[in-house]
C-alpha cells in the first residue's frame, strides 16, 4: 500500500471520531511515520522484534491546568506507524484495505483514549469490553 493511500485511510478514519469526542480535542496533530525510531524504542522500553502501532505524546486532557496553552504550546501528537499497521493488517482474515482501516481505526481510538487521560490498563479494559468503537 502506498504512503498516499495509507494517509487517505488515516484521514478518513480520523474523520470518523464522533463529534462528542472531537469537540473536546484541541491542540493535537495526527502524524504518520513508517516505523518507531530508536529514541521512541528506548523511551517505550521496546525489545528486539517489538513495535508499536501508534503512540500518543503530550499532556492528557485530564492533566491540563489553567496555564495550558499560555504562550507557545506545541501540539500533542498521535503518531500512526505505517509499517507495523500494514503488517498487523496482513495477518487478518479480511481484504487487506479493510484490514488496514480496522487497524488504523482501533489504533486511533486507543491513542485518543490516552489523550483523554486513560492509562494503558484503562484503554485495554475498554478494548476488552468492546467499548472502544467510534460508533458507540
Amino acid at each position: 500500500m502506498s504512503e498516499q493511500e495509507f494517509e487517505q485511510i488515516a484521514s478518513a478514519e480520523w474523520e470518523r471520531v464522533p463529534d462528542r469526542f472531537k469537540q473536546k480535542i484541541t491542540n493535537l496533530a495526527l502524524l504518520i511515520e513508517d516505523d518507531v525510531d530508536e529514541r521512541v524504542r528506548k523511551e517505550e522500553g521496546l525489545k528486539e522484534g517489538e513495535s508499536l502501532l501508534g503512540l500518543y505524546h503530550g499532556i492528557p486532557l485530564t492533566e491540563r491546568g489553567s496555564e495550558y496553552g499560555v504562550g507557545g504550546t506545541m501540539p500533542d501528537t498521535i503518531t500512526l506507524y505505517r509499517l507495523p499497521i500494514l503488517e498487523e493488517a496482513s495477518e487478518m482474515d479480511r481484504a487487506f484495505r479493510d484490514a488496514v482501516r480496522i487497524v488504523v481505526r482501533e489504533t486511533l481510538w486507543h491513542e485518543v483514549g490516552h489523550y483523554f487521560g486513560l492509562a494503558e490498563h484503562g484503554v485495554n479494559e475498554r478494548e476488552e469490553e468492546g467499548t472502544n468503537r467510534f460508533d458507540i
